[in-house]
């Protein structure tokens, strides 16, 4: 944890942004009591040092894009701008089979903490690779079909787009709380890969005091490449490449 650095992807007087690795909490709750649990919002408080205020939540095991407020009042400019356009997170993710579309949108009513009264939401994907392996995951084919996304949740629920996906049959790989584990673990015994394969990618928003639009995005995990590769599915380029 003592040499341990956030990849910081974008910083000015009011707002940073960094990579922040699978694995990592945002900030303390009730599980950060583990022993030797990383939380960034700690760490990248010690790294600038300066307290670091969070603007929104990735789950542990989701790797990308976190940003913080260097301030409480610059904090509280942008976080009711979620719920509008004037905030727009876009995430990598690798599902199992083909989507019925290349672009498509998902509203389905989702129980608030999994648990409660249903809260409306939307999810809005696109299909940016897809491919066949011969292999089989299950006793069902000899193949298997897996899909590269990305995905635009509109709404900001708890686990919303591995949830959304689930419920289209669409599981995220990796996903041991939502997601198929018979190919959890064809992934784990095939390519020894356990993490979950969602990335926040990007995040743009009108910066609230310079009204610029800023555009941050995050490279993925290794792993993530990796199996990509493995799998036969082509990445998207970087932010100004061909």
């Amino acid at each position: 944890m003592e040499n341990l650095e956030l990849e910081i992807l974008f910083q000015d007087e009011f707002f940073i942004a960094v990579n922040k690795p699978a694995g990592m909490l945002v900030h303390r709750t009730n599980i950060a009591f583990e022993e030797n649990v990383l939380i960034a919002e700690r760490l990248l408080k010690e790294q600038i040092g300066q307290k670091v205020y969070p603007l929104h939540r990735i789950d542990r095991p989701t790797s990308g894009v976190l940003v913080f407020g260097l301030s409480s009042e610059a904090a509280s400019l942008v976080q009711p701008l979620f719920p509008t356009d004037d905030v727009k997170k876009y995430y990598l993710t690798i599902v199992r089979g083909y989507m019925s579309e290349n672009h498509g949108i998902i509203e389905h009513p989702l129980k608030k903490k999994l648990c409660g009264d249903l809260q409306d939401a939307k999810s809005e994907f696109w299909s940016l690779s897809q491919n066949e392996i011969p292999i089989a995951s299950t006793n069902r084919y000899p193949t298997s079909r897996y899909s590269l996304l990305k995905v635009y949740p509109h709404t900001g629920r708890m686990h919303q787009i591995r949830r959304h996906l689930a419920h289209d049959r669409h599981y995220v790989i990796g996903d041991s709380t939502h997601g198929d584990n018979r190919q959890n673990h064809f992934f784990r015994d095939t390519f020894g890969m356990e993490q979950l394969l969602l990335h926040a990618w990007k995040f743009e928003f009108i910066h609230p005091i310079t009204k610029e639009a800023i555009k941050v995005e995050a490279d993925l995990p290794d792993y993530f490449i990796n199996i990509s590769e493995k799998l036969g599915l082509i990445l998207p380029p970087k932010e100004g490449e061909n």
